[in-house]
């Protein structure tokens, strides 16, 4: 087996029959983390993938111990061109059936367009992009035929926005997940299939650190959000079948700013929200 794709001989916790099963992409730590602990408070097993495998395994053994479910953690860089289909073979292979895809993993890059890494941001939208179609596209089939099953694709309150200087493809990413699951939503109508598009605002993670919005007036001024929080209000969504959740009453008067204000103004205020200020 390659050194991409690994799952573990052992499953964590006892698989009930009839039990539906959720897989969560980026569930090492924050939104995706807390999603799969959400899923599991409601009784699904759960396959976890992320490329770091050690907090896969203590969150499957806290699950799979607190809520009684079966959790299997799987170890997969779907930056890499190919990841998805990969995965996905994988996991069916060891006899999952995959009822709630949630496509949570993403990354994002902030600088100037021209000085970033080619490589990085090719694998920023293989992530953020084509491995989430991929999936999507893998995982439909069978919920179609068996008229039951749930997408939920995390985009985010960017996705509102004209435009994000410093973080252009990132921003045009997330904006392409939230159009992708609305064309998706209306092409699955009648079929017992739901898609739903998370858009959450800052949120309380590690992501602010690791693409240096840290020291951005977006993240210093404004009210991050817990992680647990914006997941449970993804999950009831997704339950109620909603198409968009936006998490927070002052995230959802930033989308409602970012669709309505002038394309010039909103993209002066996003230079602004995104130039660093200060040391590191």
């Amino acid at each position: 087996m390659n050194d991409m794709v690994q799952i573990p001989p052992r499953e964590m916790g006892v698989r009930a029959a009839g039990r539906r099963t959720g897989l969560v992409t980026g569930a090492s730590s924050g939104i995706g983390a807390e999603l799969a602990k959400a899923l599991a408070a409601r009784g699904y097993d759960l396959v976890l993938v992320a490329r770091r495998t050690e907090p896969l395994d203590a969150l499957g053994r806290e699950l799979a111990q607190r809520h009684g479910v079966s959790v299997r953690a799987v170890r997969a860089d779907l930056s890499r061109p190919d990841a998805a289909g990969r995965l996905w073979t994988e996991v069916t292979a060891a006899g999952e059936t995959v009822d709630v895809l949630v496509n949570n993993a993403g990354s994002g890059l902030h600088g100037l367009l021209w000085e970033e890494d080619p490589d990085s941001l090719g694998a920023m939208l293989e992530l953020n992009v084509m491995s989430l179609v991929a999936l999507t596209r893998l995982a439909l089939p069978g919920m179609v035929r068996r008229r039951w099953g749930r997408i939920l694709n995390v985009a985010s309150i960017v996705s509102f926005q004209p435009g994000g200087p410093r973080m252009a493809a990132y921003f045009a990413s997330k904006s392409f997940v939230l159009s992708f699951t609305q064309g998706l939503r209306a092409e699955l109508k009648g079929t017992g299939v739901g898609a739903t598009a998370l858009c959450p605002g800052p949120t309380r993670t590690s992501f602010e650190e690791r693409s240096d919005l840290a020291r951005t007036p977006l993240y210093r001024w404004l009210a991050l959000t817990p992680a647990r929080a914006t997941a449970e209000a993804a999950c009831r969504g997704m339950e109620r079948g909603r198409g968009v959740v936006v998490p927070g009453l002052a995230t959802r008067v930033l989308a409602f700013a970012g669709r309505y204000s002038p394309t010039a103004i909103a993209l002066e205020v996003n230079r602004w929200l995104l130039t660093p200020r200060g040391k590191r």
